[in-house]
């Protein structure tokens, strides 16, 4: 069944390259300009930030709240500048071209699975690693220590802060997961008897 799955998705892909090669290569090159760009941007906010007095030039005075900011800006220009455009063209690209495909074409590269299968577990690592690192700003505004420099933060500090952050969000997401699963195998012990 596998060997039948990887056959068929190799040769969805092998037709998708025969007949959409030009698309996907203007794909591709999309794909490396949205990362040149998103750099360059980058780059451009970094030396701005700093000339327009944003943020402090040595990295020892920084504290939390220079953090946030400069994240939040950098956020917002980088929407501004390329998360925009791109949205405009993969919705051109979607519209002007996906959609102008045969109908079986689309359904036959959907079936075959042309573009992945999606993974729930995998894509669950990015939103717990932020949760953690929202909870650490959350406690350092809670300790006092927003408007403190990083560099008076002793090592302990950052380690320990990072671990009780990790401990809340197991006691906050972890005890409701357990009773959620408690209830779960009762029910489903009740069915098998």
């Amino acid at each position: 069944m596998m060997e039948n799955e990887s056959e068929y998705s190799e040769k969805i892909w092998k037709k998708f390259l025969r007949i959409h090669l030009k698309m996907l290569v203007v794909i591709a090159v999309a794909a490396i300009l949205v990362v040149t760009g998103a750099i360059l941007v980058f780059l451009w906010f970094v030396g701005d930030a700093q000339a327009t007095s944003l943020i402090p030039g040595s990295l020892n005075l920084w504290n939390m709240g220079y953090l946030v900011t400069f994240l939040l800006h950098m956020i917002f220009w980088e929407i501004v500048f390329i998360g925009i455009p791109l949205i405009i063209t993969a919705l051109a690209i979607f519209f002007l071209w996906w959609k102008k495909l045969p109908t079986q074409e689309r359904h036959e590269y959907r079936h075959g699975h042309l573009f992945g299968k999606q993974s729930r577990s995998r894509d669950g690592g990015g939103a717990i690693t932020f949760l953690i690192n929202i909870g650490f700003i959350i406690k350092v505004y809670l300790d006092g220590n927003w408007n403190v420099p990083f560099a008076s933060w002793t090592f302990d500090y950052l380690v320990y802060s990072y671990l009780w952050v990790i401990i809340w969000m197991v006691i906050i997401f972890g005890i409701p997961l357990v009773i959620g699963t408690v209830l779960w195998l009762h029910r489903e012990m009740k069915k098998t008897t």
